[in-house]
């Protein structure tokens, strides 16, 4: 990707704006451009909309990975619908991308965040209904709005340790990773008489049936691609594997049963109205069964889901558009990470989980976008996406999975960030990345990794270093972990 430098305007009449200085403009210049202030920074209006596709079609694999996510049951053994959760993934997609376009003005396009789908798929619904589990983004989203508004982001995120954001980073790589090698069957449960916990694709430790060497087929193809620096390799692998597993499901007749659920065919016509049936089933309430410790440290997982990629995003990306100084400023940072955080209560409300901002967004930077007008444009195309989803559905959940590994595998590079030789760095963080895929839960491997990080700077006479933040929090992982022993220790059933 290029980086296109950007003059300030300095034209006599150039007024100031949130996003820089001539956003009046010269005479003669579109209400767009001056909305924009597409010549300001040093753009086109056919630029942008090349970068707007550009962006959607990196990141529209969201479209199919969210509901695959969010597929499972609820405590009460209540699934959503696959068709309501397209709608919503599209619409919560749509609403948060075009916010981000009208408002902050940067290129930046929101969608559900995996991570965040993680956590409420694996620790919130199994423990409660899903409008509750919907209810805990709107809450984490305001939470996070909170943060913003007070400056308190930036302060809670310079409290946790660097080590143990890229931690947290390659844990849910793993688990995002596992999840996927779980749902397309490459890793099943052992056998229950034997000492293997998990096994190759099941008890019997063999791989069968062709939906799972589709996965396999397609996770190759995406890594080669990728290996050759193919713009779009994720989408190009999703669709081929789609193409073969139509022509195997024909060939081989297949039955839905075999896919584990919807064969890949195509039922009725292409196009469709949205189902809309997810929207505003929201509950806040009723935890009364979970306790609430449990629901503090789900809304704290949630908000650490949420937030910690995204200011780096924000300024990752800002600064590969021109728009960003040495200092990580730029134009409409505060409306960005306020429009990131409400991401997360338009998810909730709209059904999908929470929505943040997504790294896919340097394609478009990288083919020119430089102003919000290419979140429009992408915010249009996930807006289109509302009345596709027959053609969604025929995806297989075995190809989807192919890109929830090569997802995993590409947050793992974080690791290089880690000085593996130091140990008060190095076991925190091993115990917060070998946690959260072992335990299947995100909030085990954070609160490890933070009460290991505190204890190994308390032997080694360095207490102050962590913090009063970091010291707060582990003793709220502690009460968490021995949360059991103590209810038993009090009397409490």
């Amino acid at each position: 990707m290029t980086q296109t430098p950007v003059e300030p305007q300095t034209a006599p009449g150039a007024a100031g704006g949130d996003a820089g200085p001539g956003s009046r403009g010269p005479a003669g210049r579109s209400r767009l451009d001056r909305y924009f202030h597409i010549s300001d920074r040093g753009s086109s209006i056919p630029r942008e909309v090349r970068g707007g596709i550009t962006t959607f079609m990196a990141m529209c694999y969201i479209l199919l990975l969210n509901p695959l996510l969010l597929s499972g049951p609820d405590a009460h053994g209540h699934k959503l619908a696959h068709a309501a959760l397209i709608t919503a993934t599209a619409l919560a997609a749509a609403v948060s991308t075009l916010l981000m376009g009208f408002v902050g003005k940067v290129p930046l396009a929101l969608a559900a965040g995996l991570s965040v789908a993680g956590v409420i798929s694996t620790q919130v619904a199994p423990n409660m209904t899903w409008p509750q589990a919907m209810g805990m983004c709107v809450i984490y989203g305001a939470v996070i709005v909170l943060l913003v508004v007070t400056g308190l982001r930036e302060i809670v995120m310079n409290a946790i340790p660097l080590p143990l954001k890229h931690g947290i980073t390659i844990g849910i790589g793993m688990f995002i990773a596992l999840i996927g090698l779980v749902n397309a069957g490459f890793v099943g449960k052992g056998d229950p008489h034997g000492t293997a916990p998990v096994a190759l694709g099941g008890p019997d430790g063999k791989l069968a049936g062709w939906p799972v060497l589709l996965f396999c087929v397609t996770l190759l193809l995406i890594f080669m691609l990728q290996a050759r620096n193919v713009p779009g390799a994720i989408l190009i692998g999703i669709v081929t594997g789609t193409v073969l597993a139509v022509v195997v499901n024909a060939a081989g007749h297949l039955t839905p049963a075999d896919w584990g659920g919807t064969a890949p065919k195509l039922q009725g016509s292409a196009v469709s109205m949205p189902d809309f049936s997810l929207f505003g089933h929201v509950e806040f309430g009723g935890w009364g069964s979970i306790g609430g410790m449990t629901v503090g440290v789900i809304v704290f997982t949630l908000v650490l889901a949420g937030f910690f990629d995204a200011m780096a995003t924000i300024i990752g990306v800002g600064t590969e558009a021109g728009l960003a100084d040495d200092r990580g400023r730029m134009p409409g940072l505060s409306k960005a990470l306020f429009i990131d955080g409400a991401g997360g209560a338009i998810g909730g409300v709209a059904g999908a989980s929470g929505q943040t901002v997504f790294i896919e967004s340097a394609t478009g930077v990288g083919e020119g976008s430089r102003t919000g007008l290419s979140s429009v444009v992408t915010g249009v195309l996930f807006a289109l996406g509302l009345f596709f989803t027959p053609l969604a559905q025929i995806v297989p959940g075995q190809v989807a999975a192919a890109a929830l590994v090569v997802i995993g595998a590409m947050m793992m590079g974080n690791a290089r960030h880690v000085d593996w030789a130091d140990r008060s760095v190095a076991v925190p963080v091993f115990m917060t990345v070998a946690l959260m895929p072992f335990t299947y839960s995100i909030t085990a491997g954070v609160g490890a990794g933070v009460v290991s990080y505190t204890a190994i700077k308390a032997a080694q006479g360095r207490w102050r270093e962590p913090g009063v933040f970091m010291w707060v929090l582990a003793v709220v992982f502690t009460v968490y972990f021995a949360l059991h022993p103590i209810e038993n220790w009090i009397g409490v059933k």
